[in-house]
Order: C-alpha cells, then structure tokens, then sequence
C-alpha cells in the first residue's frame, strides 16, 4: 500500500471498527482527524488497545480459510508492541503457550508485537507454527516431520542440537530488525502433547505416535487499517482432520496410512479395495479419541461444518456480507457430507485479515540477513 491507501484502509477500519463497538459519530470523527494528522506528521498512526483487540478478532472473522470462525469474538489478545528484544519476545511467545494451552481446555489467543511501522527494529518469527516437531534426513530416511527438515537444518546452523526422535520440539527463532536471529528452546512443561491410541485397534499404540495440543500459526501478517504486524502469532484449536488426515496420512509427512491398514489386515495390493480410505478414517478415529481422553480441545469435521453454518447465519444476521475459500473451508474426508460442499462462497479478501508475507531471510523479506536463507516454504 502507498500512503493514501494506507489513510484510505485506516478510514474504513475506524468507521467500520467504532460503528460495532458502539461509538458515537463524534467519537469516530475525532479519531479520525487525529489519524489523519498523525499520518501527515510521520506516515503512520497507532492503535489504541481497544483498535487492537477488535482489530485482530475482524481479522479472524474475515479469515477465509478459517473454519472455525464462529468463535471470532472469544480471542484472547495479548498486546506486547513494546517488545524490544528476542529474549522479551520469547518470554511473551512463552506466556502465550501456556495460556492458550490451560491444561488443554485451549482457549483461541493472539499475540501481537511491534508493527513494521514506526522507528523501532521489526521483530520476526520465523517458525511456521511456535510448535512443530524437527525433521533429519538420514541414509535410513527422514527421521521426524518431513516438512521440518530444511528449518531444522537452519535451527543446528544457529547452534540448536535435537534429541533426533521422530519428535523433537524446534526451538523458536526469532529476530529483531536486521540482527542475526536467535533460537530459545521452549520449556518441556509448556508443551502440551497427546500420546494416540485407538479404541478398537490395541496393536495401534505400538506406532508410538503423538501429537501436540496446541496449533499457533506464527508465520503470517496481521494487517489492521493499513497497519502491518509481522509478528503476530495465533491459535485455535486443531480440527481432527488437520492431524488425522494431513499431517500424520500425508505421504511427504509421516505417512502413517500404510502402517495403520497393516494393523487392520487390510489388503494393499489393490486401489479398488479402498484401504487407504479405510485406514484413514481410523487414523482420524484415533486422533479424536485420543484427545478426548487426555481432555484437550479438537473438533471432528462434521461438528466444525455445523458450527460453521452457525457463523453464516450469523454473519447474514448482522447484515455482513460471507467471504471464504470453498478450497480450504471443505474437510479433507466425506467433505460432500457437510453443506460447505454444497455451498459456494465469495473469495475476496476483507480488512482486517492475515496475508502470507515473504519469509525473514529472503532477499525480498526487510529482515534478509546475509548468509541465512528462508527455509520455511511449508504451508
């Protein structure tokens, strides 16, 4: 954006912005004017707690990608813009954890620090997720998550050693303007993982498998009326799907289909016997009873489209006009099964929301360092 749309994005935001948290037009015309005069003094204005707070739960309402949207107005914010270090960074990322975690019963949070506007260094987070196990390849293989290997690689380059287990937590690398990122191990006892066994399948739990409670996508820019947060980390909670039928079924992940159908004596040798559809819904049984049993928060893919139906019933209530992505918005199994399938949604991208931003350590990223380059190409 150039300035007059950044002016522009920030009149929409405020009117729209104050209009739902009940402010009177006087209010909203005087925020207005001193908007208008901080960005003639130094090309830039800054939110107020409550601007920011609404701001980012527009956002998630606005995500179009997003599922889980009913929930928009519960966002917890956690306001760190006066961040000015790595290490006040991974404390706050730390206190993050720990609240969304809460012994499981997860509660959707964001934090947000410093924008790339203003005169001080532009913080970074170069996770994809705050939690995501490591990846090493090995002459038996990839030993972990496939999707990880290259951001471990730059992890062990920045001085990070691994258990090398097939689930090592990454540490957080984290940047400050154009200083050399650094990496901070995250504390064992923040990290909330779910052992997975299956209720019909016993032989199940001798694939030792886990996974981690907690979602926190921390790789995207937060804009809010024209105003750009790198590093605004955020989370709900999972949909059984993302585990069960992506990240532990995906052949360049850790591809579990094979080995679950081989605990089910199905036959592999052909197509048309529909193992691969039957060990998948197996997988994913095992996801969701494991997190139910241990108490952590999921929602299977039909409960998920239910509550989504909610959110656009709501969102026509209010006179709010739907946007999503059918692409991502239907589950990956039995998605004819739920209305989104049915249903046909307008893509356009709405303010305030998240985009994709360059990854740090690329040329065209303002925090390249010289000698690092961008690993993180999963999405």
């Amino acid at each position: 954006m150039d300035d007059q749309q950044r002016m522009e994005a920030a009149e929409r935001f405020i009117q729209t912005c104050y209009k739902e948290l009940g402010k009177t037009p006087q209010e909203t015309e005087e925020r207005l004017q001193a908007i208008r005069e901080s960005f003639a003094a130094q090309g830039f204005y800054v939110h107020t707690e409550e601007e920011l707070r609404h701001g980012a739960k527009m956002a998630w309402r606005n995500s179009n990608r997003c599922i889980g949207r009913l929930f928009w107005e519960s966002l917890q914010v956690f306001d760190e813009r006066h961040v000015k270090s790595e290490e006040e960074m991974a404390q706050a990322l730390f206190r993050h954890i720990e609240y969304a975690t809460n012994d499981g019963k997860i509660r959707p949070s964001i934090t947000i620090f410093a924008p790339a506007a203003g005169e001080g260094p532009r913080p970074r987070i170069w996770n994809h997720q705050l939690i995501r196990y490591a990846g090493y390849e090995t002459e038996h293989g990839v030993l972990g998550d496939p999707v990880s290997i290259e951001f471990t690689r730059l992890c062990e380059k920045l001085g990070w050693q691994g258990e090398r287990t097939r689930f090592d937590i990454l540490p957080l690398v984290l940047q400050m303007g154009e200083k050399t990122p650094r990496y901070f191990d995250i504390p064992k006892q923040l990290v909330l993982e779910v052992m997975l066994r299956h209720p019909d399948y016993p032989a199940f739990s001798d694939l030792h498998l886990k996974w981690y409670g907690v979602p926190i996508v921390s790789d995207m820019r937060l804009e809010i009326g024209g105003i750009d947060y790198l590093a605004a980390p955020f989370n709900g909670w999972y949909m059984g799907t993302e585990i069960g039928a992506r990240n532990l079924a995906d052949q360049d992940r850790y591809n579990m289909l094979p080995k679950m159908a081989q605990i089910m004596g199905l036959d592999t040798s052909r197509e048309i016997t529909l193992w691969k559809d039957k060990a998948l819904i197996e997988l994913n049984i095992a996801v969701l009873h494991s997190f139910k049993e241990a108490g952590v928060s999921i929602v299977d893919h039909h409960t998920a489209s239910q509550q989504f139906q909610r959110f656009e019933q709501r969102e026509k209530n209010e006179g709010r006009e739907m946007t999503g992505d059918w692409t991502w918005l239907i589950p990956p199994i039995s998605p004819a099964a739920t209305h989104i399938f049915h249903s046909a949604y307008d893509n356009r991208m709405e303010s305030p929301n998240f985009f994709y931003q360059d990854k740090p350590g690329t040329a065209a990223c303002p925090s390249h360092v010289k000698g690092l380059t961008c690993p993180m190409h999963e999405q």
